[in-house]
């Protein structure tokens, strides 16, 4: 049997199998439909919690893999997902809290699991433009967004799903002070490391063009102004 446990404690460790079948088996509601693909399926549950416990998030996959040279038979797409966001959060870029991590075969078939903390007073930025937006605010969420993406293409990762469903926001403004905006990306198990900056640029951008939904050209073009001068 293969097996891969990560915890915020430690880096990798041999799956306990009784941690392992308590986050499997944790009821809770499917707020992502289980998506089959990959020869596997997976989806995404709010873990139903007791008293005043934070909310917690399980993907939770079954014989849901990526190919590479390095891995010919397969690997869990958590796994990847679970080196990109340390490698975001070394960049201080906001990503979920890890709680659990974990990957193990029975019977020949890769089971993983993905236990994050909820992204308290965020909200994705394709449920920003629902709704009301007070004009200081959102043009502190575009700006945060431009530097948020440009620091990560320039340490040579690409999101490679980089919709609006998956990038989470929190703004802010207190009195005459200028608005304020936090940006925390998600769903990262397509990302990758890239060898030029400009083909994550394209990639990611050209991305979130193309489904953008409510939001207009002209924040989009504000957005490519700040990112191209966040290069600099």
């Amino acid at each position: 049997m293969s097996a891969f446990a990560f915890t915020a404690a430690r880096a990798a460790a041999p799956v306990d199998s009784d941690e392992f079948e308590h986050w499997w088996h944790r009821p809770g509601s499917w707020v992502e439909p289980v998506n089959r693909r990959r020869s596997g399926e997976s989806g995404v549950r709010l873990l139903q919690q007791q008293g005043n416990c934070p909310p917690l998030y399980c993907k939770r996959q079954l014989g849901h893999t990526y190919r590479t040279l390095r891995h010919p038979f397969g690997r869990p797409t958590i796994l990847r997902e679970l080196q990109a966001y340390r490698a975001l959060a070394q960049l201080g870029l906001k990503t979920p809290g890890i709680v659990y991590c974990a990957a193990r075969q029975q019977r020949g078939e890769w089971q993983a699991l993905l236990i994050t903390e909820a992204l308290q007073g965020f909200v994705s930025l394709e449920q920003w433009y629902t709704e009301s937006i007070d004009p200081r605010l959102g043009k502190a969420v575009l700006r945060q967004l431009a530097i948020t993406l440009a620091r990560m293409h320039l340490a040579g990762w690409q999101h490679g799903c980089c919709y609006p469903k998956h990038i989470f926001v929190r703004a802010w403004a207190g009195g005459d002070r200028d608005a304020e905006a936090e940006i925390a990306l998600l769903d990262l198990e397509k990302s990758r490391r890239r060898w030029r900056f400009l083909s994550a640029s394209r990639h990611d951008l050209h991305q979130l063009e193309r489904h953008r939904g409510a939001m207009p050209e002209t924040d989009l073009s504000y957005l490519r102004q700040i990112y191209w001068d966040s290069l600099n």
